[in-house]
């Protein structure tokens, strides 16, 4: 999540809360008083354990002659937002590295034991033995994964210490401000960020190999509803959107900020020209995408301009309650994004009342591709999709897990097993958000969050 912060002083002051810190000790690394200049300390662990970052600028008399104060400032967001960026990555790439090296282990003790059926015995159980060594080799290429993963945990370390040290300029900038070169700095700054979101791009998809348990970020509304946050939102811009109910209904709250939403009832409200039809809404881009009640038409609202910017009828698509998932609710057409776009998921006569998986232009909201599974839509409790894959769960209430999956890039389905906790029995919504990486859920009144593990092929 990205971070404004602010400067306190004399000037003005704030405390800057992130995810993970290092260390739970509060340290210096600028003067020591602040009428001699700038003050920044490096992260701290607070009671609650989040991140604490504080800066302390010079008295006013002295920020009103400091002509750079606006560069630093800028310098120390960027700073900022790359060290937290940096920890998500660290604790992905060391979680997902865990998880091969398990595998390594398994794969060589497999290899072992072949080796020993070989050179004791000629048998066909020793052939039989030869047959599956064979398919084992074809997962072989896995190691060369795991060493791939090795080289990107060396790579993130670097990135830490890169910080570091610009973090330790920007510290020192008063007692060196005559003679710093401050484009060297900002080259430094530029460089060390277009290498970082290089980095994350390359394990940016993966395949889903786990649910985290839920996170409750609030109690509001009735049974059904969606909520979810913009995926292509700018820097800065970290809105919830909250719509209540499934049917009979055209108002969306706005709320500033996630915090906001978890502690207040401020929020903006905007009408939409039709009411929306089940829980399968989704912001995406500045605009909302939601299927008209009672029809088979998408339409596409911009907030900015309050008008609708497009709209488009689902051909064949099954409506009002037809192709509906399990849990009812008129949720027959579910509109999701994930890291290749905007998606649509419903069911047609033509396809059994099977899923029915199309991408649309977010612009025209025209296909442009389809996929038939073989999986019943009134079968399935909720779906979400993750890098072109299409998972599916087995139910809304209970004992819930994900167990179906269809993968867009290969046109093939199986059958999978990760346990989703549903805390509180009945899901009638669960997006993925590819910003946040993270699951998007409302669950019988309560809006809730769930990571997600992701196992990564670097190419």
């Amino acid at each position: 999540m990205d971070h404004d912060p602010d400067f306190h002083n004399p000037c003005k002051q704030k405390e800057v809360e992130s995810g993970g810190c290092l260390s739970s000790d509060l340290q210096q690394v600028g003067p020591s008083a602040p009428e001699e200049g700038w003050q920044v300390y490096s992260s701290a662990q607070d009671p609650e354990g989040r991140c604490v970052c504080t800066v302390v600028a010079p008295q006013q008399s002295v920020c009103s002659r400091d002509a750079r104060t606006k560069q630093l400032r800028q310098l120390l967001e960027k700073v900022q937002n790359m060290s937290q960026s940096i920890e998500l990555l660290d604790q992905r790439t060391q979680r997902d590295l865990q998880f091969l090296e398990k595998m390594e282990v398994q794969l060589k003790g497999l290899e072992n034991k072949f080796k020993q059926v070989e050179d004791g015995h000629e048998s066909n159980i020793a052939r039989q033995y030869k047959s599956i060594k064979a398919k084992m080799e074809e997962l072989r290429p896995l190691i060369l994964v795991l060493e791939a993963y090795k080289e990107d945990a060396l790579l993130v370390r670097q990135f830490k210490e890169e910080v570091a040290n610009v973090t330790e300029l920007l510290g020192s900038l008063q007692e060196q401000l005559g003679g710093l070169d401050y484009q060297e700095l900002h080259s430094r700054v530029m460089d060390l960020e277009d290498r970082l979101r290089a980095c994350m791009q390359r394990l940016a998809c993966g395949k889903l190999t786990g649910i985290s348990e839920p996170i409750t970020i609030k109690t509001s509304g009735s049974r059904f509803g969606s909520w979810m946050t913009d995926p292509l939102a700018p820097a800065g811009d970290s809105r919830v959107w909250y719509m209540d109910g499934y049917h009979n209904n055209r108002f969306v709250r706005e709320y500033q900020s996630m915090s906001d939403f978890m502690t207040t009832d401020n929020f903006t409200s905007h009408r939409l020209p039709h009411p929306w039809s089940g829980t399968g809404q989704v912001v995406y881009n500045g605009s909302i995408y939601f299927n008209k009640f009672q029809s088979h038409t998408i339409i596409k609202f911009d907030f900015s301009s309050s008008l609708i910017s497009r709209s488009r009828q689902l051909d064949f698509a099954g409506y009002n309650n037809m192709y509906h998932y399990s849990w009812g609710g008129h949720s027959d057409i579910d509109l999701m994004v994930d890291e290749g776009g905007l998606w649509a998921v419903y069911a047609t006569n033509q396809n059994a009342g099977n899923i029915v998986l199309s991408q649309l232009n977010p612009n025209t909201l025209q296909i442009i591709r389809s996929w038939t599974t073989n999986h019943p839509k009134r079968s399935a409790g909720e779906a979400f999709m993750i890098c072109g894959t299409l998972y599916v769960t087995n139910g809304y209430s209970g004992g819930t897990k994900v167990y179906y999956a269809y993968s867009t890039n290969s046109s093939t389905y199986e059958y999978i097993d990760i346990p989703l906790t549903n805390k509180y029995s009945h899901l009638s919504m669960l997006d993925y958000n590819p910003r946040d990486r993270a699951l998007y859920a409302w669950n019988n009144g309560h809006q809730v969050l769930y990571n997600v593990t992701l196992y990564h092929i670097i190419q």
